[in-house]
């Protein structure tokens, strides 16, 4: 246990993330903890199809990789190293890393976290709990060096070596919720220092330094980067990685809900942001697990339609493939068409006179989206449409995934720390839960007097960042302005929202209001059918919505145009 700020920095934010981010955390200034993402839904698909075919696999190779050289600089500067690239197989991954080790000869405590593999129902590839940070707390009182886990929630990267350090217990609501602020915020690497930001123009990105989080001993911490690093830390790329793949206020996960609408930021010097004020509450009885299994089989071809007579064009490929397979007495589950205007008129080049017409077919049957739809695609390629040609040739078709999020009691799902010297220890559920609900909606300020407006994107005066959760989408939206809050407040209505996303307007959209971060967190249910590994849509993990949205033009207070300048400037 110790008073002394713990410094927490994160070297990925996903399977596939920046490789040489390990020794750029290591080498770039003090650290206590270094901590990697690497899973997601997607992730543990990928990872199940893979353990099909080696029973010792399951986990992330590239974390063994990145240790080859990181064991040696973590062990030299006494820095942890927290992931839960264990994946699957966490006891496999710790062995490998033990392995490493002495090939290296590094000496290294190793320990990991298991418990989250459930039984498999009929039908799915894996299932998995998302456990909380004791076991990782667990690990470290236990003098681990490396602790390697499986699924475990995003932020229990941050709140598990927190509460090892500062000696939390499961009642310390407020202090766990302020850890978890930061490890959201830490989770996705450089999206915190101002990578995949709305204004990103204002600033530096081409090599963001991966963020770090100051963690003290109230839950209270600083985000910043390591000095000499690009990218920018301010309350602008903080406020937007806070409201990424996020819901209502009440943030709930294994060790604590955390009340988003509690959080507060603050400017604290360049590059450095403080989050104070997060007030926590008794987790839910309920864990979170994910499931994954194969969908079904996929084919997409993309047709090139150049020049003129766009439209009649689309229209002949569609009546010529459609009379294809029915010649072939082949009828997919799913036949999906969308034509991309990416053509201009006058266009002076080939590529910017063409548009993209993109043909999506899904089925049961690997044969009904394979052959049958690339043969019927790529023979009519001589008696079509002038200038007809795609952009890659069709090929047999391949599986895709489906996500589902289900709900099991706490106590139902495993939880155990392998300590260093192969000692286990098991976490037992916590004693006090509290369902999660919706909170009341909060009092909106008062409106923008009226005045003259101008007809411009929403962009101008707002910021955005939007992500998928399972087939739910959230877009956040948030201003840097008392009075452009006013505005975004009342304007942005679900309505609003629906008809500058016409996507949506079939769709439940719910809006959640969170004044103190001059923030609206839209969740669009549904969106993304069933999740990303589907691949339903043009954006299947709804990245670029928010963009979408801040490009879509509505009237806007000239004097917020007049007096706008990036909302990241303003605390």
């Amino acid at each position: 246990m110790s008073a002394a700020p713990l410094r927490i920095g994160n070297a990925s934010g996903f399977y596939g993330d920046r490789f040489d981010a390990v020794r750029e955390m290591l080498t770039g200034g003090p650290l206590d903890v270094l901590t990697g993402d690497y899973l997601a839904e997607l992730t543990m698909l990928i990872l199940g199809r893979s353990r099909l075919r080696d029973p010792n696999g399951g986990y992330a190779t590239t974390f063994l990789r990145q240790l080859e050289e990181g064991l040696g600089l973590a062990h030299e500067r006494g820095v942890r190293i927290v992931a839960n690239a264990g994946g699957l197989n966490p006891a496999g991954l710790a062995d490998a890393v033990r392995q490493l080790a002495e090939k290296v000869g590094v000496p290294v405590r190793v320990a990991h976290v298991e418990g989250d593999s459930l039984p498999v129902p009929d039908g799915f590839l894996t299932a998995n709990a998302y456990l909380g940070g004791a076991g990782i707390a667990a690990c470290l009182r236990a003098g681990a060096d490396v602790v390697v886990t499986g699924r475990v929630t995003d932020a229990a990267l941050v709140t598990g070596p927190a509460a090892a350090h500062f000696g939390w217990g499961p009642d310390d609501h407020d202090a766990l919720a302020g850890a978890v602020v930061a490890g959201h915020v830490l989770e996705c690497g450089t999206q915190a220092s101002g990578g995949n930001y709305s204004f990103f123009r204002g600033h530096d990105i081409r090599r963001p330094g991966f963020p770090l989080a100051e963690l003290h001993a109230d839950g209270s911490s600083v985000i910043t980067k390591h000095d000499g690093t690009g990218g920018v830390v301010d309350v602008g790329t903080v406020t937007a990685q806070l409201l990424y793949e996020t819901g209502g206020a009440r943030y709930a996960g294994p060790d604590v809900t955390a009340r988003l609408d509690t959080v507060r930021l603050t400017q604290d010097g360049q590059d450095r942001v403080r989050i104070s004020g997060v007030r926590g509450e008794a987790p839910p009885p309920t864990v979170k697990v994910g499931l994954n299994r194969l969908g079904g089989w996929r084919n997409e071809v993309v047709f090139v339609l150049t020049g003129l007579d766009i439209e009649a064009k689309t229209q002949l490929v569609q009546e010529q493939f459609a009379d294809a397979l029915a010649r072939t007495r082949t009828e997919p589950d799913e036949v999906r068409w969308e034509l991309a205007r990416t053509d201009r008129a006058d266009a002076d080049t080939e590529e910017t006179a063409s548009a993209l017409l993109r043909l999506v077919v899904r089925d049961q049957d690997p044969e009904t989206v394979g052959r049958a739809v690339s043969g019927a695609a790529i023979e009519l390629a001589l008696g079509s449409y002038p200038g007809f040609h795609v952009t890659a040739p069709p090929g047999k078709g391949a599986p895709y995934g489906v996500f589902e999020a289900r709900y099991v009691p706490a106590e139902e799902a495993g939880h155990t720390a392998v300590l260093p010297d192969g000692r286990r220890e098991d976490m037992a559920a916590p004693e006090k839960v509290r369902e999660v609900e919706r909170v009341d909606e909060p009092a909106l300020p008062e409106p923008l007097p009226a005045g003259i407006t101008q007809l411009a994107p929403l962009g101008r005066v707002a910021g955005a960042r939007s992500g998928d959760k399972g087939g739910d989408a959230n877009v956040g939206v948030w201003v840097g302005t008392d009075d452009a809050w006013r505005w975004l407040a009342h304007e942005l209505t679900v309505e609003r929202f629906q008809e500058l996303l016409p996507e949506t307007a079939e769709l439940t959209v719910v809006r959640h209001v969170l004044p103190n971060l001059r923030a609206l967190n839209f969740v669009v249910h549904g969106l993304l059918g069933e999740g990303v590994a589907a691949q339903a849509r043009f954006d299947p993990q709804a990245k670029a919505v928010g963009e979408w949205l801040r490009s879509r033009h509505l009237p806007v207070p000239v004097t917020l145009l007049e007096t706008t300048d990036a909302p990241e400037a303003h605390a």
